[in-house]
C-alpha cells in the first residue's frame, strides 16, 4: 500500500497540471456557452438591433425622419386609423421602431394600439409593446423619454408598480420634466403613497402641468395640500 501511495505521490504533479489546463479550458468554454445562451437569448426574447437601415437615434439623426415618417409613419398611422405601406397599423409601426427603436411617437402609438387591440402584441406588430420599448431602453440607455413613456403605458395597463419603478428612472436621469413627476403622482395615488403623490404633484404643476386630474384625485382622497412657499 505504502508503494502504491508513494507511486500515487509520483503522477500527481503531472495529474495537477493536466487538471489545471483542463480547467482553464472548460472554463473557457463556460464563459464562451454562457455568453452566447446569454446572446441567444436576448435575440429570442425580443430580437436583435441590427437592422438594413439603421438603427439610428431618433434624438440626433434628423436629416432620417422624413425618408421614413413620410411612407411608414403616416398622421393615420399615428393616429390609429389605417396602415400606410402595410395593411396592419401595427406593420408600420414596427417598420419606423426597427430604423429609430427610441422613436418617441411610434413608441406611444404602439403602447396605444396594444390597449386599444387588448393585446400584447399588437397586429402586425412582430414585437410585444413591451419588447418594443426593451429594445428603445437597450438601444439608447440614456433616452429618458423612452422610459417616461413606458412607465405611462405601464400605469394604463394597471401596472402601477413597474410604473412607479420606470417613471422614478426617467425622473432620475433627465432633467425636470412635468409629464414624469404628474404621471408619477398619478401611479403613487393608485398604491396609496399619498405623500410621495404630493411630491410629485407639486413639482407638476409647478413645472407647469395643466391638468388638474392628479389634484383633484389626492383632494378626493382628503389629502391635497397646497404647497409651502420658498418666500
Amino acid at each position: 500500500m505504502n508503494g502504491e501511495g508513494v507511486k500515487m505521490s509520483r503522477r500527481q504533479p503531472k495529474m495537477m497540471k493536466f487538471g489545471r489546463g483542463l480547467l482553464a479550458r472548460t472554463g473557457m468554454s463556460l464563459f464562451m456557452c454562457a455568453a452566447f445562451a446569454a446572446s441567444a437569448q436576448e435575440m429570442n426574447a425580443c430580437g436583435s438591433l441590427s437592422n438594413g437601415y439603421g438603427p439610428f437615434d431618433y434624438r440626433s439623426n434628423h436629416d432620417k425622419h422624413a425618408i421614413v415618417e413620410r411612407f411608414h409613419f403616416t398622421q393615420d398611422v399615428e393616429q390609429l386609423r389605417g396602415g400606410a405601406s402595410s395593411t396592419r397599423i401595427g406593420g408600420d409601426i414596427a417598420y419606423v421602431l426597427r430604423v429609430f427603436p427610441n422613436h418617441p411617437r411610434a413608441l406611444d402609438a404602439m403602447a396605444r394600439l396594444s390597449e386599444r387591440e387588448k393585446k400584447p402584441t399588437p397586429e402586425g406588430a412582430r414585437y410585444s409593446v413591451d419588447c418594443w420599448f426593451e429594445r428603445g431602453m437597450r438601444f439608447r440607455p440614456d433616452d429618458e423619454v423612452v422610459k417616461m413613456l413606458y412607465g405611462m403605458h405601464l400605469l394604463r395597463s394597471g401596472k402601477n408598480r413597474e410604473a412607479v419603478k420606470y417613471l422614478e428612472q426617467a425622473k432620475e436621469g433627465g432633467q425636470p420634466n412635468a409629464n414624469v413627476h404628474y404621471n408619477l403622482g398619478l401611479a403613487y395615488v393608485k398604491l396609496g403613497d399619498y405623500n410621495a403623490a404630493l411630491e410629485n404633484a407639486h413639482i407638476a404643476y409647478r413645472l407647469g402641468f395643466p391638468l388638474p386630474g392628479l389634484k383633484n384625485q389626492l383632494m378626493r382622497a382628503g389629502k391635497w395640500r397646497e404647497a409651502v412657499s420658498d418666500r
